[in-house]
């Protein structure tokens, strides 16, 4: 097979349509496994970092299944590449209602939060902390966004507010059913995303545990604006 070179700045973007013509043409069948990241590289003639986005980038729209020290395998029940853009379309416009909404309940949990935190709700908030870094070391992005929904939830209870903790309970309800794939699709924009993802909650944390409010308010919108915006891109791209 012969390779082809890509040189593009949407480089994983291409090598996923062209996994996907593979997959389409029954080249790769449902439940086959994949070439290794080293041999697939080579033959789409991109480096190992780009092939990577393209297979993150699949296994989150269900085409793909990575497991972690197992290989790559084509999904046994594959989407309808349509229907996949349309629902992807309407979760992204659900979840932009719900986060216009928690920017401003955060605010206030954040700020109440730092101002009447205990020393139980900051080690329960490092815990969390930690259960994120070790998800982001497995590349558990189950684990990730487990602990995401549990730290947001956790700076309400800080609040010490009971109706700020109960609307914060409905909300995460309902983001929780699709945070995971947003956690993915942010990833997807480029390697270091994920890391600073973890930043940005230490930095809010450490708001918290030195009880500036106004600090810990900033953080929160700052961190759910850049999650706002990569939402309204994906919108862009379902659209397109």
């Amino acid at each position: 097979m012969r390779n082809m070179k890509i040189e593009t700045e949407k480089g994983h973007e291409i090598v996923s349509r062209l996994i996907l013509e593979r997959i389409s043409s029954g080249e790769w069948e449902p439940g086959a496994k994949l070439p290794s990241v080293v041999e697939l590289s080579q033959q789409f003639g991109v480096g190992r970092s780009t092939l990577r986005e393209a297979l993150s980038a699949l296994k989150a729209t269900g085409w793909l299944d990575i497991r972690h020290g197992g290989g790559t395998f084509v999904k046994k029940v594959l989407p309808s590449e349509n229907a996949q853009g349309s629902t992807l379309f309407q979760e992204a416009n659900s979840i932009l209602e719900i986060l216009e909404v928690r920017k401003l309940l955060e605010a206030g949990t954040s700020s109440y939060a730092a101002e009447r935190r205990t020393e139980e709700d900051l080690a329960k908030l490092q815990a969390i902390l930690d259960k994120m870094e070790h998800a982001l070391l497995l590349g558990d992005t189950v684990e990730g966004e487990r602990a995401d929904v549990e730290f947001h939830a956790a700076i309400a209870a800080a609040s010490r507010n009971t109706l700020l903790i109960q609307l914060m309970e409905s909300l995460t309800q309902r983001l929780s059913e699709t945070i995971g794939k947003t956690r993915e699709l942010w990833f997807y924009q480029e390697k270091s995303t994920a890391e600073r993802l973890l930043d940005e909650h230490r930095s809010i944390y450490e708001a918290i545990k030195s009880r500036h409010a106004s600090l810990a308010n900033q953080l929160i919108g700052e961190h759910l604006t850049k999650v706002e915006t990569v939402l309204k891109a994906t919108i862009q791209n379902a659209k397109s």
